[in-house]
């Protein structure tokens, strides 16, 4: 197939720029970028990309400079989406786009943030870093003269939101996962502006980039959790698919020393994925023949997927590292400690709005103010891992201690 010996094509399917559905606030046309490259841009531009740097991933940053942060990672979902949608004929600069937005909205100290403040918000429409990220590029970056947010093009947008399937049914119900919880508010005051088609699946751009997101996880999580002594190589081996990898490692490089095996693994694991996308990819686009993008957006199942076989090493991959690094009791008891700052923070907030920096509590009418506990959780959304320490210190007489204890038979 055209495109996977590095040159640029584009096929019938792929999102065009010059057939964008445009921006909320008319833009002129850039003489020297396409629409999805500018979005690409103020992406990258954005007082929020910045602060990934010191956002956790799954580890508290300061633990070691090797482990993954959110920008790193958020890098590595950019390079494999881009692979991705270059094979495949698709537009690279919408998939980079979104891949560089995917985890904008995401908290302080990885998930463990993103938790606390659906705690704090249960009464108050609830958090969802998705809505937070597309809130993030609607309203709260504040940047340009005539708009709030980025201004992005109606396509990113969509699959900022969509990245993960639909979010209604044709009939204008929750999809499951939304069941309990609804849909996020956020989200439904937006489109009651733009229209983003809640009911119907993104672009081919965005379902490349959510799978790259997820190849990126399993690749990069289980080089963090060697590098932390979580577990060992031998432990991969209850995992058929990483045992078949590390036993062709040993048969082509006898002897290899430690570390060039987990980096062996890991480019392996990136690979199979990624060949496993695109042939599996190809495969469903041959079975639709889509004539454009409408096609793909309206085929009521994901073009882009993960085989069968593919699909179940990805769910065993990360059964074990939920298993064995997310619930860790040392990964486990950092995450109790940075949850207390992050509700601390709430409580304090909320209680008193004068304690936020002006430009967050300035058109807000005191604690009884219904918009408050919404803008507390804008102001605690953004902040980095550091920062919400340092309020955290500058607010309370003690603060959790973040640090691991390290133990022989790894962290507690």
């Amino acid at each position: 197939m055209r495109g996977r010996n590095g040159e640029r094509w584009r096929a019938p399917y792929a999102s065009d720029p010059a057939g964008s559905r445009g921006r909320l606030i008319g833009e002129p046309p850039s003489p020297t970028r396409s629409d999805f490259q500018r979005d690409r841009d103020r992406v990258v531009h954005s007082a929020a990309f910045r602060r990934l740097k010191h956002k956790t991933q799954v580890f508290v940053h300061h633990e070691g400079d090797h482990y993954r942060t959110r920008l790193t990672h958020t890098l590595e979902v950019s390079q494999i989406a881009r692979a991705l949608a270059r094979a495949l004929g698709l537009d690279e600069d919408l998939a980079e786009a979104l891949a560089l937005a995917h985890d904008l909205g995401h908290t302080p100290f990885g998930h463990t943030g993103e938790d606390a403040l659906k705690t704090c918000l249960a009464g108050h429409g609830g958090f969802d870093h998705n809505a937070q990220a597309l809130r993030l590029v609607t309203r709260l970056e504040r940047r340009y003269a005539t708009f709030d947010g980025l201004n992005l093009t109606w396509e990113t947008l969509e699959g900022l939101v969509k990245h993960n399937g639909p979010l209604l049914t044709p009939e204008g119900r929750p999809m499951p996962r939304y069941a309990a919880s609804g849909v996020p508010v956020a989200i439904l005051e937006y489109t009651a502006i733009q229209d983003l088609a809640l009911d119907t699946y993104p672009g081919p751009e965005a379902q490349v980039a959510s799978l790259a997101d997820d190849i990126a996880y399993n690749a990069h999580d289980l080089d963090d959790g060697l590098r932390a002594a979580l577990f060992d190589l031998g432990d991969l081996r209850t995992v058929p698919f990483l045992a078949e990898l590390l036993d062709e490692i040993d048969a082509r490089h006898p002897g290899l020393e430690r570390s060039r095996v987990v980096h062996e693994l890991t480019r392996r694991v990136i690979t199979r994925f990624v060949e496993d996308v695109v042939a599996e990819t190809e495969r469903r686009l041959a079975a639709l023949a889509p004539a454009d993008v409408a096609a793909i957006r309206g085929a009521g199942a994901p073009v882009a997927a993960f085989s069968e076989p593919i699909a179940a090493a990805d769910r065993a991959i990360k059964a074990f590292l939920f298993a064995r690094m997310y619930r860790h009791p040392g990964v486990m008891a950092v995450r109790a400690r940075a949850a207390q700052i992050l509700h601390d923070l709430f409580a304090a907030f909320t209680a008193d709005p004068s304690r936020m920096p002006e430009e967050w509590r300035a058109t807000l009418h005191g604690p009884g103010d219904p918009r408050t506990p919404r803008r507390v959780a804008d102001f605690i959304a953004g902040m980095t891992d550091n920062y919400a320490v340092s309020q955290h210190r500058r607010l309370f007489d003690h603060t959790p201690d973040l640090h691991w204890v390290m133990w022989p038979d790894g962290p507690a």
